[in-house]
């Protein structure tokens, strides 16, 4: 499963995540289908769960591998057991996206949530969706220019003031500053 990308999947799983786990420990309320319905929807215009996309297959095609190192004479047979169980398995997609509307939910009132589809759901939304990553790489590198840069100088100012502050020393007959 590839975690990396869309900066704004990746906080969305973290919320689901944290929700999810903290949703045992959280009084149940009550949680009515209309916000339930509108979680959905807000899941839905983010694309929080399309990461998951790839588990059951990518977990299937581990299995096979796994299979034919041990079974090489039976892939066929393999191939057509784990798809078929797989695609068995496929209908319990739901049950993610029912957990995410709840964790959703739980963190965000019926009308944050509308508000968060109405955001995705419009074009500059769209947009934000689409070109996030891009930004957030960008503004990546430029961190990594900038935490470069900023040692240098850091290293280089205090290399400078250490050797002021050692020949003041010297100078006044002080202490033993090593060289």
């Amino acid at each position: 499963m590839r975690l990396s990308g869309n900066p704004l999947r990746l906080v969305s799983m973290a919320a689901l995540v944290a929700m999810t786990m903290a949703g045992g420990a959280m009084a149940q309320e009550e949680i009515s289908d209309a916000h339930l319905k509108v979680a959905r929807e807000a899941i839905a215009s983010i694309n929080a769960t399309d990461e998951f996309d790839q588990i059951l297959p990518g977990a299937a095609a581990e299995l096979k591998n796994q299979l034919y190192q041990k079974n090489p004479d039976l892939q066929p047979m393999i191939s057509e057991i784990v798809d078929d169980v797989a695609l068995s398995l496929a209908s319990r997609r739901a049950d993610l996206e029912r957990e995410a509307a709840l964790a959703y939910a739980r963190a965000f009132t019926e009308e944050e949530l509308k508000g968060i589809v109405a955001f995705y759901t419009s074009p500059v939304g769209q947009k934000f969706i689409i070109d996030g990553p891009v930004v957030t790489r960008e503004l990546f590198k430029a961190a990594d220019i900038w935490r470069v840069g900023i040692g240098r100088d850091l290293a280089q100012e205090t290399g400078k003031r250490l050797e002021e502050a050692v020949k003041k020393m010297r100078a006044e007959g002080g202490g033993s500053a090593s060289e």
